[in-house]
């Protein structure tokens, strides 16, 4: 049986700068970059965030297997891969120049994946892009084009919701687990499928009903009583569970999703002050996504005016948990001395980088518009004692280049489903008010 031919994938930019690794992604097929990339790059080589981190890491791990070659057939990339080649730049195809003009880095590269497929008639060439406006102008002319596939998650729409209903439930379980230690033997359930470790459960046998979590080294079901946290209460079962995820001191690492409106930042500030004696800080960080693809500094102002626009809704979720009590009350006074005394900070996401994350309750919001390695980057910068929540909605991003199948929310849920340290609730119910559950359901 003849062996299939090796593909040609041709990269662009952004992908790079999306993952720096890409070059060993491709198994015994052969990559090219194009030149016009190598220059975009170097525009990106200076800079603190993550596509400058990613920028740095391909140029050094490309000067490290660089050679005369490199121009000419390519070297290898590894042990069963194929070869990498820069592909210095060509006059533009008649094709390519009737209908895209040569001011455009993008056309470039369009123009190298067009040259390619025109002289490797046996091979197919494969353009790959995150930037679905240039997949669509190669499907234009011929080529194939894909996004980068390699951190996608496989369904979002199936993604681990972190919580079940099981009906029909003997009516002695349900009276047990109200019972003294408020907990049962797991194998006692009849499930068809196997709990993971802190899976939530509503369990329901006509009027009966409990709540609890599977807690997977001492495989029982714990009872989850509705327990208010820092004047806020639960309004909904998947709220309770959320509000016990993260005020539960075992559980490192908790991941909320939602629509808009269903309480996820609200939820994760309020748990986070309820358990503000055990940490020394409490840091609540949001991904500044530009403008337009316009960074910040194209906003009018100093630099606290240019960020007010993305925080605004940190301190609104605050107030909100400020109205609670009185003006005069003593929690509300205490919220204003943490963010006096920076015992709480809300700042953009890029500003917490090089801080020491010890002790430090550390609330992600909107983490949908992050990237698998950037969501990787801050989970492994947690030290001793720190818990991170990361909280979004993977079907609303505002990030340019990522989807619901790529994004760094979707990615770690489904990569950290069942592990004895995280725990995931995704809020079905929204709870802002009548009109905007409304309005998220229809429009």
């Amino acid at each position: 049986m003849a062996r299939p031919k090796k593909k040609i994938f041709v990269l662009d930019t952004n992908v790079i700068l999306h993952d720096s690794s890409c070059i060993y992604q491709f198994q015994e097929h052969d990559v090219v970059i194009p030149i016009t990339v190598i220059e975009e790059l170097d525009q990106f080589k200076k800079g603190s965030g993550t596509i400058n981190y990613h920028a740095r890491e391909f140029v050094r791990a490309l000067d490290e297997l660089s050679g005369d070659k490199l121009f000419g057939d390519g070297v290898k990339i590894g042990p069963r891969r194929g070869n990498i080649i820069i592909a210095l730049e060509q006059p533009f195809h008649e094709d390519i120049a009737h209908n895209y003009s040569p001011g455009k880095p993008d056309h470039h590269i369009l123009n190298t994946a067009y040259r390619l497929m025109q002289g490797n008639s046996s091979r197919q060439i494969i353009l790959v892009s995150k930037d679905v406006n240039l997949r669509m102008k190669a499907k234009s002319i011929g080529v194939v084009a894909q996004d980068y596939f390699t951190d996608h998650v496989k369904d979002p729409a199936a993604l681990y919701d972190g919580h079940r209903i099981e009906e029909n439930v003997p009516a002695e379980l349900i009276e047990n687990i109200y019972r003294e230690p408020f907990e049962i033997p797991a194998d006692l359930l009849p499930v068809k499928n196997h709990f993971v470790a802190n899976e939530y459960l509503i369990m329901r046998n006509g009027k009966k009903s409990a709540l609890a979590m599977f807690d997977s080294q001492q495989q029982r079901l714990r009872r989850v009583d509705k327990t208010p946290a820092y004047g806020i209460t639960p309004r909904n079962a998947e709220q309770i569970f959320a509000l016990d995820a993260l005020t539960n001191p075992d559980i490192q690492l908790v991941t909320l999703t939602g629509k808009a409106g269903t309480g996820k930042t609200l939820l994760a500030l309020a748990g986070a002050l309820e358990r503000r004696k055990t940490y020394r800080q409490i840091f609540i960080a949001r991904p500044v996504v530009p403008l337009s693809n316009k960074d910040i500094g194209y906003l009018p102002g100093d630099i606290q005016s240019k960020l007010d626009p993305y925080m605004q809704p940190l301190y609104d979720n605050l107030g909100v948990i400020q109205n609670q009590f009185s003006e005069t009350g003593t929690k509300s006074k205490k919220i204003k001395e943490f963010l006096v005394e920076e015992k709480l900070v809300c700042a953009p996401l890029s500003y917490i980088r090089g801080r020491s994350l010890v002790h430090i309750y550390f609330i992600v919001d909107e983490a949908q518009n992050l990237t698998p390695h950037e969501v990787k980057t801050i989970i492994t910068r947690a030290g001793e004692g720190t818990k991170m929540v990361f909280t979004g909605d993977i079907f609303q991003i505002d990030h340019p280049y990522l989807n619901t199948y790529s994004n760094g929310l979707s990615y770690l849920i489904e990569k950290m489903q069942g592990q004895q340290l995280s725990a995931h609730v995704n809020l079905e119910k929204g709870e802002r008010s009548v009109l905007a559950e409304l309005a998220s359901n229809l429009l």
